[in-house]
């Protein structure tokens, strides 16, 4: 199974560090924050990656290059039109030949177990579509998961009704399947002018009937969302990071 990060996008809320480094390439205790999710998915025997880049795509292909140095093997998607998360997935089509494959943010982190867990379950139970959530205090700012049961009914993000509604947050980490592909072609861009892959996942959902399986972390798991400037700060040089992400 191929695992796809997203890495392409300019990080407006990490000036002014971003200023400089490439989001996903932000220093933590000496390696860019994308080394640490590539070990991760390591840690799930994923092998194949496809890095989806744009804004400083160089300093990830010069650092990584194919991968033999983390015994990986990585391709290279450049995402010209940074126009969501949505329009990067579709630039892979053509990469990914199994039926499913892994999707993350290149801004979060979580404890390597966490990607084996994920693919471990996939594997057990064979759901087309995982969605991976956390628990969050205050979801109005991230992307509030609905659920009936187990099984996603709706993402909205940033919904300022959320708060009481639910805590589930979109963690940035999913398998999907390729029939992701086909709905994101059909669907028109957000007000903002992107393709964004929880409307994929959304109309998928209601006009398809999919079965969105969502596997909740537990509420004490670290979580490191790296489009936030506090969180960054506060573990950039933090030892105890290594621990969280190894225990």
């Amino acid at each position: 199974m191929k695992a796809i990060i997203l890495s392409a996008g300019f990080g407006k809320r990490m000036l002014p560090y971003t200023a400089t480094y490439q989001k996903s390439m932000l220093p933590i205790l000496g390696k860019p924050l994308l080394e640490y999710i590539i070990t991760g998915l390591l840690h799930a025997n994923l092998r194949e990656i496809i890095l989806v880049v744009g804004y400083k795509k160089e300093q990830v292909m010069n650092f990584f290059e194919d991968g033999s140095q983390w015994n990986v093997h990585i391709e290279y998607v450049e995402q010209k039109k940074l126009n969501g998360t949505g329009g990067a997935l579709l630039l892979c089509e053509k990469l990914v030949k199994q039926d499913h494959f892994f999707v993350l943010w290149g801004d979060v982190l979580v404890p390597y177990k966490i990607y084996k867990w994920v693919h471990d379950y996939f594997k057990k139970e064979h759901h087309d579509f995982i969605l991976v959530s956390n628990y969050m205090d205050d979801i109005s700012q991230g992307g509030a998961i609905y659920c009936t049961g187990d099984y996603c009914i709706e993402i909205i993000e940033k919904d300022p009704k959320a708060q009481h509604a639910t805590r589930l947050n979109n963690c940035g980490i999913f398998i999907l399947s390729k029939e992701i592909f086909d709905v994101l072609k059909q669907l028109s861009p957000t007000k903002r002018g992107e393709l964004e892959l929880p409307s994929a996942i959304n109309y998928g959902i209601k006009e398809k009937n999919w079965k969105v399986r969502v596997l909740k972390l537990d509420e004490k798991v670290f979580r490191g969302d790296f489009g936030n400037r506090d969180v960054y700060e506060t573990v950039k040089t933090n030892p105890d990071l290594l621990r969280k992400l190894e225990n």
